[in-house]
């Protein structure tokens, strides 16, 4: 299968609407590795309907632990288990992340434990490593390369961008974060660049209909980028394309992919991607 970019869920933040797209979530396909990159809720369904095997899980990333981000991580390795999943997974995470493991296996004792009794299932505990990382290389194996770097994204302390690199290829997460230029020099001349983005417009009508407006108003603006600084960050850095993904607000009726064009046109010429749930973004030759 070719190497590809799945954007399984493409809002931000953690709230559902009807009819309206998941949480983040996004599973990278290179070299043959199955990669996930954070556990929003809906991460489950998206990667079954992408056609993947639940019971070859493999890596998985997490950029930080916001809920949007993470809650559906014990989730997911649970369902993939139950589907038949016997081989190691590891867990790529901050600093907390093996905390959530073993207070969500803590929480599902009792169907862990009836499940390898009563139908003979390895002990999930035993099959899951975490490892927690911080800034620099995070994981070196089999070709595959990846790094981390530290990005603004208050009051989140361990908030990583993620590169991850294979044969010539690499693609690059920005996490949450607001306008970092040092991301420029870590994304440079990626095939890929994944990068979040808010639209102006679309932030006074959402602070209006979620509530805490002041205050989430006060969160977005210190701790997002709007399109056209994740359009400054991709010209920066020499990107091949830039996926706006992480959208705010992603399920305004107001807002369509016309306007987060022009926003990011301003400051990116290149290729461009405005991310929607399992949209599949393939590497440019």
């Amino acid at each position: 299968m070719p190497d590809r970019l799945v954007l399984l869920g493409s809002k931000g933040g953690p709230a559902l609407r009807p009819g309206g797209p998941w949480p983040s979530s996004s599973l990278l396909e290179i070299a043959g590795r199955t990669i996930v990159v954070d556990c929003g809720l809906g991460v489950t369904r998206g990667l079954v309907d992408a056609g993947i095997s639940l019971k070859t899980l493999d890596l998985i990333f997490i950029t930080h632990l916001h809920s949007d981000h993470v809650l559906e991580l014990g989730p997911l390795i649970h369902t993939a288990w139950t589907a038949g999943l016997a081989t190691p997974v590891n867990v790529f995470g901050p600093a907390g992340t093996g905390h959530y493991w073993r207070r969500f296996c803590q929480a599902m004792e009792f169907d862990i434990e009836i499940r390898i009794a009563d139908e003979g299932r390895p002990d999930i505990r035993e099959l899951v490593s975490i490892d927690e990382f911080g800034e620099g290389q995070v994981v070196e194996q089999g070709g595959l390369k990846v790094s981390a770097l530290r990005v603004d994204h208050p009051p989140v302390t361990d908030c990583f961008a993620l590169r991850f690199e294979h044969g010539g290829k690499s693609v690059v997460f920005s996490a949450d974060t607001a306008f970092f230029p040092p991301l420029a020099d870590f994304a440079e001349g990626a095939d890929i660049l994944v990068h979040e983005a808010m639209l102006e417009e679309g932030i006074e009508r959402l602070v209006a209909r979620t509530g805490n407006g002041a205050r989430l108003r006060q969160h977005l603006l210190a701790s997002h980028s709007f399109a056209e600084e994740a359009g400054r960050i991709a010209s920066d850095a020499g990107v091949k394309r830039l996926v706006l993904n992480h959208l705010i607000p992603a399920d305004d009726a107001e807002i369509g992919e016309a306007d987060w064009s022009a926003a990011v046109r301003k400051t990116w010429a290149g290729d461009l991607t405005i991310a929607r749930d399992g949209l599949v973004v393939g590497f440019r030759e």
